[in-house]
């Protein structure tokens, strides 16, 4: 399996809302970062797919653009030592 693509060095900033569950994208070839297209799919099947959670309590979140984070999918800083 390949590495994901770094699609960027900072956070994703967005607001998400309880009742439902989210597609974090994993691989980093979404269109909508950071939130999944199923872009892992096309054109070459890379094993990747998106990781599903929910939120508790409504608010801005910060979704991790790097994909090294290890509290995926939010941000732990390692967008820091990359």
């Amino acid at each position: 399996m390949e590495l994901p693509r770094i699609c960027q060095r900072a956070p994703h900033k967005v607001e998400l809302k309880p009742g439902g569950f989210y597609g974090w994208c994993t691989c980093g070839l979404s269109k909508e970062a950071p939130f999944c297209d199923s872009s892992h799919k096309d054109p070459v099947e890379t094993g990747y797919k998106s990781l599903k959670f929910c939120v508790i309590k409504p608010g801005i979140y910060s979704l991790c653009g790097c994909k090294h984070t290890k509290t995926a999918p939010f941000c732990d800083g390692s967008h820091c030592n990359i």
